[in-house]
């Protein structure tokens, strides 16, 4: 994540320095913990918060847990992880809804912080999730405040209360005190309330919040806070929590390029949770905040959970499924193909979920040079083919191709290559439906299935021994990996760290080639 990336990088260099230690000794500890603790104060992280948290990792990593651990580094990591998810919030914190709708949300917060857009992308998710919400343009105060509430409440999808047209016209608390009364006849069963900013603190803007708070006894007062604003986050938290209170924290602009400070601070200091993170500028960049996921970010752990929720939400299981069907047969066409790519795209940002990858901070180069328009060109070559074509591209002559090359505006070389991918997409892709090891061409098995030099048991070699793993799916799988004279990590085996700790990187961490073979088959040619 962008807003971290000075952060990690930090990070990452300070463990590496703990690679070769087979033990360390409390000099080695006191260094660690110098360089965590200049990161933070770099990164804009509240000076308590720095103090308290490098003294409780101090503490436990001169301790038993990491005197006594097989790779005492690792053990270090894991603790520095511990103690991030802490400051974080420990536990993930859902909205909490009232019993008897509508559930009133206020949302408070600087000029600037994103509270009217984020008000949009709030009202979508809540949507999505099967709710009515309804948007209360309570801002009567900044410029087009109302019209802009109503042009992102129509993008969203959802009924926008505007009584009043702003610009310093209309009274906010009565509109806000009305709204919750028009949501109660129209059976809207929540209502987001978005409320005027200032530039700074002042008394004015909190007797307004705190006016609009006592008229409609909101269920969630969401402080909405710029991640990119550095040491004044505390400031103006402790302000806003004294002047109205809240009950948690929305931290907007978290994909800036900024140091990212204010998240590991706000939690801490004020003691509410952090529930929701806005990580772009789309309505659909907004999700729950885990503080257990956002710790593994910062240390380029990767966010898997988070990648396969998004993957989710895109990908449609009945069709997955007549696909995996195809590639068993062998009949997946381009035709399928296409669909695929398509679903891809539709998953998100490719960038940015490649980014949650475990030990993609080290390769931030080749991930701002992948260039996901090349997708779109992949998708105009398949379009220009016929229906016949998609379905056997063996009708693909000199001809056929120059005219599919014309047709999407490309070369004739991109149709070949395409063709040649989608060859090698469709191999790979039966070998893994026959419970195979797939090889990306020039690159040997794929991550977790084998690995280089892994091949046959040498002759007069000791015989791999069964699978002792409990779980039956498991032991079947990796007794079949055994009888190919593939090799098998233990059962329990320790994953890696992102960092390459205990020798080797993250477990399945992509290398660069793997990447550059991604990038290919994904478009790049």
């Amino acid at each position: 994540m962008a807003t971290f990336g000075t952060l990690s990088d930090r990070l990452a260099e300070t463990f590496k320095n703990l690679r070769t230690k087979g033990k360390l000794s409390a000099s080695d500890v006191d260094g660690t913990v110098r360089e965590i603790r200049r990161a933070l104060l770099e990164a804009d992280v509240a000076l308590p918060v720095v103090k308290e948290f490098t003294q409780t990792v101090r503490e436990r990593a001169l301790g038993d847990e990491v005197s006594r651990a097989l790779n005492p580094a690792q053990q270090v990591v894991q603790i520095v992880n511990e103690e991030l998810v802490g400051i974080l919030g420990g536990q993930q914190r859902r909205l909490e809804f009232a019993k008897t709708p509508p559930t009133v949300i206020m949302l408070a917060g600087l000029q600037g912080a994103g509270k009217t857009t984020l008000a949009g992308k709030l009202a979508k998710w809540l949507k999505k999730d099967g709710h009515t919400p309804m948007l209360v343009a309570a801002d009567l105060q900044r410029p087009n405040a109302v019209n802009q509430l109503q042009v992102v409440g129509e993008q969203a999808g959802v009924t926008v209360y505007a009584p009043e047209p702003g610009n310093g016209v209309g009274d906010p608390v009565k509109v806000a005190k009305d709204a919750v009364a028009q949501a109660t006849r129209a059976q809207h069963d929540t209502v987001i309330i978005d409320t005027a900013g200032r530039l700074g603190v002042d008394a004015e803007l909190m007797k307004q919040a705190a006016n609009i708070r006592k008229a409609t006894n909101p269920d969630e007062v969401l402080f909405v806070i710029d991640a990119m604003i550095g040491q004044d986050a505390v400031a103006t938290a402790k302000a806003f929590q004294e002047g109205v209170d809240f009950t948690g924290v929305v931290l907007s602009k978290l994909d800036g390029d900024a140091r990212g400070g204010a998240a590991l601070s706000v939690a801490s200091v004020t003691g509410r949770p952090i529930i929701f993170a806005s990580t772009g500028e789309g309505l659909d960049d907004f999700e729950p905040f885990h503080p257990d996921r956002m710790a593994s970010r910062i240390l380029d752990l990767g966010d898997i959970l988070t990648l396969i929720e998004q993957a989710q939400q895109a990908f449609d299981e009945e069709e997955a499924a007549k696909v995996a069907e195809k590639i068993a047969s062998e009949q997946f066409t381009l035709d399928d193909f296409l669909k695929q790519m398509q679903q891809l795209r539709g998953a998100g940002n490719i960038k940015k979920m490649m980014g949650m990858l475990p030990g993609m901070g080290s390769m931030k180069q080749q991930l701002d040079d992948f260039d996901e328009r090349e997708i779109v060109h992949t998708e105009a070559i398949i379009q220009s083919m016929t229906p016949a074509e998609r379905t056997n591209p063996k009708l693909l002559n000199g001809s056929r191709r120059l005219r599919i090359a014309k047709g999407s505006g490309m070369t004739v070389t991109d149709v070949n290559q395409l063709v040649q991918r989608f060859e090698q997409a469709a191999k790979m892709m039966k070998t893994v439906a026959r419970g195979g090891t797939p090889q990306i061409p020039g690159m040997g098995p794929m991550p977790g299935g084998g690995g280089h030099g892994q091949g046959k048991r040498k002759k007069g070699g000791k015989k791999p021994q069964g699978s002792r793993s409990g779980n039956p799916a498991k032991r079947a799988a990796e007794n079949a990996a055994l009888a190919e004279g593939r090799s098998v990590a233990p059962s329990g085996a320790a994953a890696g760290s992102g960092f390459g700790l205990g020798g080797g990187g993250a477990k399945g961490a992509p290398s660069e080639e793997e990447l550059q073979a991604l990038q290919k088959f994904l478009g790049r040619g």
